[in-house]
């Protein structure tokens, strides 16, 4: 009998934790869209905190089943489409987050096996509080304030310079001496005064209130109109820094010094910790403390000082490898589960969501929340009509942890999940090893083809601005698109779109040009908006980046339909994909209707080639890296972190594409395939000298 996939981590199979990672894959990344596109959060810091946590602990037990579109690998979401955008000289990542003095030792043992340390040698440390507000990156060239963007996707963000200009603690100009240019990144936030404050103004003009402070900060930065930020008390801490032309300090610690005397507002409770060992008890202070401070944070940043030391640690998918945000415990709540819905996803998921008895948790009113799948509310014994205890920590919808058993009411009754698709009525199946059910319906289905098209047309994909989800179901239900080409061909419509209620004139032309200007795409986009099962926006990149182009790319997978062929081995080799993407790839490669919807669109679009970064004119961009046996000077992680932020594409096996393969000690059989397919091969000296090390 198969485990449930909810079950704990020390008890699923691979199977189940090739699903889970699906499954939880598909949750964060809705997660993210909600947080960081909308200013409006689906689930709670805690939940999504829980979902992250799941995800990297199914990741370190099943290391081969690490997908290439892992939470772990991505940050945020793409900009929103009313702002111009603006691309980060360097990402602008996430932090990982730890929930214990047990998670936060691992977090550190992790970063001396990298490093080849003592596993008690000492770390300094820099705790700064974790503002909840909106991260932000300020550009300054020769000292002067010239362009500021919010995180975006880690990539780009949204151009909002005019906005920060009018922030009093934004200096326009850098006191003393500064580089020819440095990006800084802090946070905006708003205080909890000037929330309140901003309520009651809001709700006396009869406008928009909000539901806290970090969504008023968020609200309030990205108006369209400056005045209207301008008319918002917002306040700024910096903490950070993006890329810069010279050497500012040694550690991270004198970096903060640094912005103080430039005329930044650092928090003043950040501190500087000789050892590593003083963090559980500074983080016991903050907890206490958090509650009398006027501003909202959500943990604390732990860094490790010496800049050197960040350097070589560098970064894993979304986030560095010398910090982590040691994050507080959730507040919670009793409510009574009045229902429970499905909703369809594109794929045909049928996902459970609770109808609660609306309840106010610290502070914020919260009625729905995810109940994953039917093994989660078996799992867990919740039953319609119980009351249940949540939590949610600084967000709106809430995580169910479970029944109150001795306030069940005789009628509650056991939720018999559904066989058929509610939409459609086609037939719902659930596949050994998987935690969902599907719809068979497919393209057949209302629920799946709209949103596909709602998938198509989102920010991280098309990013059609007016293109939204009720506007693509009523012009599904009315006949105006049936599949993503059709879209294009709405222009032709506009006269008869401005007589749709809701609509006119202005708004059909705004999104015919809209449209217009989504005609051409990057290559990671255009693959994302494909909505191909596992193929989210870090493996979009990732395969952008190995094939280049468009044409190269379709062909590749085509031919990868044959599992034989060798580029359905290449395939299978890019890192970070493996069997199990490469198996959804080459289906859908295989299904003629797809490869009809994508010459409809060939027709409508052009797919521009993904652009490859040689800023650092690293002989290594662009190169297919095999390493193999074991290196002296650095471990293997650091080799390949190295390599890749270098611009190389890193592969686990030797194959006919690849470029290069360093060896160390007993390299064993990837040398011998390399010397029968004539793939160089050098030594680790020779390795350090291209590295630049």
């Amino acid at each position: 009998m198969t485990k449930r996939t909810s079950a704990p981590v020390e008890g699923l199979n691979k199977e189940e934790a090739r699903a889970e990672l699906a499954r939880l894959a598909g949750a964060i990344a809705e997660a993210d869209r909600a947080y960081y596109e909308a200013d409006a959060p689906k689930i709670t810091d805690a939940e999504y905190d829980r979902l992250r946590a799941r995800n990297a602990a199914i990741e370190a037990r099943f290391p081969a089943l690490v997908r290439a579109d892992s939470p772990s690998r991505r940050v945020g979401a793409a900009p929103a489409g009313g702002f111009g955008k603006l691309r980060h000289r360097e990402p602008m990542l996430s932090l990982d987050n730890v929930f214990s003095s047990e998670d936060f030792a691992e977090f550190l043992s992790r970063a001396r096996r990298f490093l080849g340390r003592d596993p008690v040698a000492p770390l300094a440390l820099v705790a700064e509080p974790k503002i909840d507000g909106l991260s932000i990156s300020l550009t300054f060239e020769h000292g002067r304030f010239t362009a500021g963007a919010t995180r975006g996707d880690g990539i780009e963000g949204e151009d909002v310079t005019a906005n920060l200009k009018t922030l009093p603690a934004l200096p326009q100009r850098l006191a003393g001496h500064a580089p020819a240019l440095i990006e800084i990144r802090g946070e905006v936030f708003m205080s909890k005064e000037d929330f309140l404050a901003l309520n009651e103004a809001q709700e006396k003009a009869g406008g928009k209130t909000f539901a806290n402070p970090r969504n008023a900060a968020a609200g309030s930065l990205r108006q369209l109109d400056p005045a209207i930020t301008a008319s918002r008390r917002l306040s700024l801490f910096a903490y950070a820094m993006g890329a810069c032309t010279e050497k500012i300090a040694d550690a991270h610690w004198d970096y903060l010094e640094r912005l103080r005397a430039w005329g930044f507002s650092v928090n003043p409770l950040s501190r500087r910790l000789a050892h590593d060992a003083e963090a559980a008890s500074l983080q016991e202070e903050m907890t206490e403390t958090r509650a009398g401070l006027d501003y909202d944070i959500d943990g604390v940043v732990y860094k490790i000082d010496d800049l050197a030391l960040q350097h070589r640690l560098g970064f894993v998918g979304r986030a560095p490898r010398w910090a982590v945000a040691w994050k507080f415990p959730a507040e919670q709540a009793v409510t009574q589960l009045e229902d429970i819905l499905i909703q369809v996803g594109r794929t045909g998921a049928l996902t459970p969501v609770a109808q609660l008895k609306p309840v106010n948790v610290g502070g914020v009113l919260v009625s729905r929340a995810t109940l994953h799948n039917e093994d989660e509310i078996a799992r867990k014994d919740i039953r319609i009509g119980d009351w249940v205890q949540i939590q949610r920590a600084g967000d709106v919808i809430p995580q169910i942890l479970g029944p109150v058993l001795a306030r069940r009411p005789k009628g509650a009754r056991k939720f018999a999940f559904p066989e058929a698709c509610p939409v459609c009525g086609s037939h719902a199946v659930r596949e050994t090893g998987e935690a969902v059910r599907r719809c068979t319906g497919g393209l057949t289905c209302p629920a799946q083809a709209v949103e596909r098209l709602r998938h198509f047309a989102s920010r991280p994909a098309f990013d059609i601005e007016g293109l939204g989800e009720k506007t693509i179901a009523e012009f599904y239900a009315d006949g105006l698109i049936r599949g993503p080409a059709d879209i294009f061909s709405l222009p032709a419509h506009e006269a008869a779109i401005a007589k749709r209620e809701g609509w006119g004139e202005t708004s059909a032309r705004n999104l015919s040009r809209a449209i217009a200007a989504r005609r051409n795409i990057p290559l990671a986009r255009f693959i994302l908006a494909l909505g191909i099962r596992r193929i989210g926006e870090a493996n979009a990149h990732l395969l952008a980046r190995h094939y280049g182009s468009y044409r190269h790319f379709r062909h590749a997978m085509q031919e990868a339909v044959d599992p034989a062929s060798e580029h359905r081995r290449t395939l299978e080799s890019i890192l970070g994909i493996g069997p199990a993407i490469a198996e959804e790839l080459s289906a859908f490669f295989a299904e003629p209707r797809n490869l009809t919807t994508l010459d409809a669109l060939e027709r409508e679009i052009t797919i521009e080639d993904e652009a490859v970064d040689r800023g650092t004119a690293s002989p290594l961009s662009g190169k297919t890296i095999v390493f193999t046996g074991t290196l002296a000077t650095m471990t293997r992680a650091e080799a390949k972190a190295r390599a890749e932020a270098l611009g190389a594409k890193v592969t686990d096996s030797v194959s006919r594409t690849t470029d290069l393969l360093v060896t160390g000690a007993e390299a064993g059989s990837k040398a011998s395939k390399a010397a029968e397919l004539g793939v160089a091969t050098i030594d680790e000296q020779e390795w350090r000298r291209l590295a630049g090390l």
